[in-house]
């Protein structure tokens, strides 16, 4: 199928089976698409400490570890393991753990803020990532949860069904967007245009309002690729295109169509079509893409950079680029000491510096970084380079270009991620340096602005807010809290195994 070799997933062990169960992943989790890092020394000695808290602090609140680490004041003991490890960079009190009334009031608090969360997955059922099957029995062979009995589980499991619970039910997640990856392979792709368009509709039926947005994905190069978008804009009518500029991302190896933004021949009736059928959001993979992979696909090296990003925009000003992972290069493979590397050397991080000058340098004020995967998979090794990569975005876009996306459900339920942002904050050494502002308060300007303000300015969606508080998402959640819902705290990929 093009993804890691036998001998290379033979390395790998599902993360249902083989990672702990903790509020915020202790390592690095992937699809089979890259392989991911070894846990490091500093995620095991956070992995040792949140077992600590769990064992002191679960049994003075009638929790086992597991329930502990499902509550509230579960998710800010990760934390705090977090800070002793790796330095003051998450605004989170002891008292939080110790107290639960006080930590449930603070999650209830925020638990009306408006997320939008615009880069989210779920897989196809005819999917040939079968191995997602075998992870899901795993855990009901190790006992985790009884009502997922190894015989009974097929690859429904890891589809919309269990999206839904993860980004709708275990998380914050007001209004989400189903994306999708293109392959060369037909079978490949994660989910049709078709596939998408159809989720969109039974879950805003149901609802009752716009819960859910979706992408049409498009493919330049490839045979009939202009009359598909046709198709998506006259009978799907997307909420926005998304590509990926190497073509295949999947099948890296069979990639045959990489194509670049500037590409007037090519793009630039694209462009022009979108505006006139009333479009204007154009969502681009860029990055994810480290030396490790560059040495395997050399060819590819120029279409996952974003040099082609600044005229496009300049010609288009009318069109909004957001670019997904905010061309973060050091994940998909690297290490984030590779990028942290490169910061406190030199106050920059490939590619997403480069991302973050295109404003000033060409003039343009419709770039947009999306967090995607560059916050995920920097925040659980070293959180100070997500601090760094939160500065260099805020400081070169501006907090009102930088828009919430989690890559769920890969990394399990999205509310890591929530609570991460809610208390990251730019340690004042790296503010002094480098000129970065604050992100400020959980519920401040900028991180709502974030979470979802910015996109919803974008999508028009603020006229569509009405309603959602008592629409059939919110009786289903009502009603799924009410039964003692929690979260699973599992994820759902690969981790290295060691």
């Amino acid at each position: 199928m093009g993804f890691l070799a036998e001998d290379e997933i033979a390395a790998l062990r599902p993360a249902q089976e083989a990672m702990f169960p903790s509020p915020i992943p202790t390592q690095v989790v992937s699809s089979d698409e890259f392989a991911p890092i070894p846990q490091t020394p500093a995620q095991r000695r956070v992995e040792a400490r949140i077992k600590e808290l769990a064992d002191e602090i679960g049994p003075r609140q009638n929790l086992s570890r597991r329930g502990f680490l499902a509550s509230a004041s579960g998710m800010a003991a990760a934390f705090l393991a977090m800070n002793e490890v790796h330095g003051p960079v998450f605004g989170v009190a002891r008292a939080e753990a110790q107290e639960p009334d006080r930590a449930a009031a603070r999650a209830a608090s925020l638990r009306d803020q408006f997320i939008m969360d615009v880069h989210t997955h779920f897989l196809r059922e005819d999917t040939r990532l079968m191995g997602f099957v075998e992870m899901r029995k795993a855990v009901g062979r190790a006992g985790w949860n009884p009502a997922l009995k190894p015989q009974e589980q097929t690859i429904d499991n890891l589809m919309y069904a269990n999206w839904f619970k993860e980004v709708f039910l275990d998380s914050d997640t007001k209004v989400a967007l189903i994306s999708g990856a293109p392959s060369d392979e037909p079978q490949d792709w994660f989910l049709t245009n078709e596939m998408k368009f159809n989720a969109r509709r039974r879950i805003n039926e149901a609802a009752g309002t716009r819960r859910c947005m979706s992408h049409a994905i498009f493919t330049p190069g490839q045979p009939g690729w202009m009359d598909q978008v046709e198709r998506a804009i006259e009978e799907l009518k997307p909420d926005s295109f998304k590509d990926y500029t190497i073509g295949d991302n999947t099948n890296k190896h069979l990639a045959q169509w990489p194509w670049r933004l500037d590409d007037e021949r090519l793009m630039y009736p694209f462009y022009e079509r979108l505006l006139k059928a009333g479009h204007n959001i154009v969502c681009i993979h860029k990055g994810l893409f480290p030396p490790q992979i560059e040495a395997r696909f050399p060819h590819l090296l120029p279409y996952a950079r974003v040099d082609d990003l600044g005229k496009a925009a300049k010609d288009w000003p009318q069109i909004n680029f957001v670019i997904y992972h905010s061309a973060y290069r050091f994940a998909g493979g690297g290490r984030a000491e590779q990028g942290l590397e490169q910061f406190e050397r030199s106050g920059r991080v490939e590619w997403t510096s480069d991302l973050a000058e295109i404003p000033e340098k060409y003039g343009v004020s419709n770039v947009f970084g999306d967090l995607g995967q560059i916050f995920a998979q920097t925040t659980v090794v070293q959180p100070r380079l997500a601090a760094a990569l939160m500065g260099i975005l805020v400081k070169g876009l501006g907090a009102e270009k930088v828009v919430w996306g989690t890559d769920a459900v890969w990394t399990g339920s999205p509310q890591w991620q929530i609570e991460a942002l809610r208390r990251l904050e730019i340690p004042e050494d790296m503010q002094a340096r480098h000129g970065f502002a604050p992100l400020g308060a959980a519920d401040g300007p900028v991180k709502t602005a974030i979470f979802g303000g910015n996109s919803a300015r974008m999508y028009r969606y603020d006229q569509r807010r009405a309603g959602l508080e008592t629409d059939g998402v919110a009786r289903v959640q009502a009603a799924y809290a009410a039964t003692g819902g929690q979260r699973s705290n599992l994820a759902y990929g690969y981790v290295a195994a060691g």
